[in-house]
């Protein structure tokens, strides 16, 4: 096989690959489910909400946008590699600047970028960032070291804290089997609890309502990010954030802290019950009229306050 052949097979093998590789990105199932996990998912979670549904569109558009540009530099760099090598091309071109080539590979990513910004990034960022004008429901959002703590305003000042049942590494099955025992009843969607991810206390919130959520902190930085909502808003100490979301279906949906706030940070996981208006508002009532029920504490974080009084 002469020189050219071989260069001309391994090159299209390379092709090949690409191609392999970017069906396997575009065609694999997604990653989670209901904002649950899903063991060797590549891809994105199923979206619960119109803003997670925008971004998923805009993903997509990215995704084969970025593949065709990378399919199309790989075909110029096997076009070079087999034209322009030492055996078909022995003698060297001298030119070393093209100013008309050199304008075009400019201006062209330069327009890729501008119509990336105005079509699809800027209308993005202003439907995430502007909350409808009249909200259904008002969710505060405290963070701690290392849990969270929840205010519903409109539903007569309701508040919990939530922790996460697995609060550190010293948690045992026992612990926490008993915890999962106490905490479950107050949960309205019964389902196997996943390890690091459940809390004692969950958020309930009405599937199909506009949900202004205010996100602040008491200590250090904080974010509260739910992938399957499309939401992830810092909360700042002496600073109130703001950000908005709308459950499309009932169902569990899992989130964690994404920023890096001490030694606990792995261990402040976020979990929310998107349930139908009524069962919302029977819940809301029944934990207004339970007094203390509701506070539960994680087995790492009762230690410590145990600690503290003695």
């Amino acid at each position: 096989m002469s020189v050219r052949s071989k260069l001309f097979t391994a090159a299209w093998r390379s092709v090949a690959f690409a191609g392999f590789l970017l069906a396997a990105c575009v065609f694999t199932a997604p990653a989670f489910a209901d904002g649950i996990p899903k063991a060797w998912g590549i891809g994105l979670q199923n979206s619960g909400s119109p803003v997670e549904s925008y971004i998923d569109y805009y993903h997509n558009i990215l995704l084969w946008l970025i593949s065709a540009i990378s399919l199309i530099v790989l075909l110029l760099l096997v076009y070079i590699i087999a034209r322009y090598n030492k055996w078909l091309n022995p003698t060297a071109s001298k030119t070393a600047h093209n100013l008309k080539l050199e304008i075009v590979w400019t201006l062209i990513p330069a327009l890729i970028l501008l119509v990336i910004f105005f079509v699809w990034s800027m209308p993005l960022l202003y439907y995430s960032d502007r909350a409808p004008t009249n909200p259904d429901l008002t969710l505060k959002v405290t963070g701690h070291q290392w849990y969270w703590t929840y205010e519903y305003p409109d539903n007569g000042d309701l508040s919990f804290d939530s922790h996460a049942i697995w609060d550190s590494s010293g948690v045992t099955d026992d612990q926490a089997a008993k915890l999962i025992d106490d905490a479950s009843d107050g949960w309205l969607i019964k389902r196997k609890p996943l390890r690091l991810l459940e809390v004692d206390n969950r958020v309930v919130l009405p599937v199909g309502k506009t949900v202004r959520v205010q996100i602040a902190a008491t200590d250090v930085e904080h974010s509260w990010f739910m992938p399957s909502l499309g939401v992830n808003r810092m909360a700042v100490p002496g600073h109130l954030n703001e950000i908005w979301l709308k459950i499309d279906h009932e169902g569990i949906y899992y989130g964690q802290c994404s920023m890096i706030c001490g030694n606990g940070h792995g261990y402040m996981p976020i979990v929310i019950e998107g349930v139908s208006p009524q069962q919302f508002a029977a819940w809301a009532q029944s934990k207004k009229s339970s007094v203390g029920g509701i506070f539960l504490n994680a087995p790492h974080y009762a230690a410590m306050e145990r600690s503290n009084s003695n």
